[in-house]
């Protein structure tokens, strides 16, 4: 499968490290359960390469959550701005 790349204008988002971290998922365990090989993980984490519909799917079926907590066309904000907004720190 060869990456779709859509440009600087619409990249793909994802938050696939933090997710495997709170899971203490390895790259090579997120690869055997959706079945690609762990080089696609890292280029996937790093943006390199885009997932298929398909290969997205698999993943958040794995992470048991929706596309959009995923994956995104803009960057995700982090988790600590949400829990703790500014002056709360």
């Amino acid at each position: 499968m060869s990456p779709v790349r859509r440009g600087k204008e619409l990249p793909i988002y994802n938050r696939l490290p933090v997710l495997r971290a709170e899971r203490g998922m390895s790259r090579v365990q997120l690869a055997e359960a959706v079945e690609v090989n762990p080089q696609t993980i890292g280029a996937l984490e790093r943006g390199d390469h885009y997932p298929s519909l398909d290969l997205a799917m698999r993943i958040c079926d794995v992470f048991g959550l929706p596309v959009e907590a995923v994956f995104s066309r803009a960057p995700f904000t982090p988790l600590s701005t949400q829990v703790y907004p500014k002056g709360e720190r």
